[in-house]
């Protein structure tokens, strides 16, 4: 049965690939500013703006209802990591319009924050797809998870032309191709 953690775990698998494009990116003497300015746009849009949305719109809020604080433990955890993530992100845009103005010295804290971002994505997804999401199966119901999954479907299908999930991960997969991982 697909269920509402299966669908956050696919969207792991995309969002694993652009980290490691992004780490691809940072071994590169002359950044590609355009793919960097697209590895942007995929996380706000994709791994931000959509898959986080449906974490903390909808499966956090559910997993409250369970006894899951967002104050403390595993969720709250979770939530600090996303505005770090986001902090990061911050960092990288930041640094690429020093570079795009001819800063050649920002590219340093480009590749940090992008090294920074891609670092914590792996160990924060592995801690949902290990702990978090195994605590949310045992406590959330067939029928909870297919609600959960059923509204994750609507965000999904709500959203406009060019900015569905497919049209990321199909940017995330030629970007994976150019850099070879």
């Amino acid at each position: 049965m697909k269920t509402a953690t299966k669908n956050l775990e696919d969207d792991h698998v995309h969002v694993l690939k652009l980290t490691e494009v992004m780490v691809a990116v940072t071994r590169s003497e002359n950044p590609d500013t355009d793919h960097i300015s697209s590895i942007i746009d995929i996380i706000k849009n994709f791994a931000d703006g959509l898959h986080h949305a449906k974490e903390e719109t909808l499966f956090f809020p559910a997993l409250a209802l369970k006894g899951f604080s967002a104050q403390q433990g595993p969720v709250a955890v979770m939530l600090h990591e996303h505005v770090e993530g986001r902090n990061f992100v911050k960092g990288i845009t930041e640094n690429l319009e020093l570079y795009k103005k001819g800063d050649k010295s920002a590219k340093a804290g480009m590749y940090q924050n992008m090294r920074g971002y891609a670092e914590l994505l792996v160990n924060h997804i592995g801690k949902e797809n290990n702990i978090l999401f195994r605590m949310a199966d045992k406590v959330l119901s067939e029928n909870e998870q297919h609600e959960l999954l059923s509204d994750f479907e609507k965000i999904e299908k709500n959203r406009s032309e060019g900015t569905m999930a497919a049209d990321y991960i199909g940017r995330i997969k030629i970007l994976a191709s150019f850099y070879k991982v």
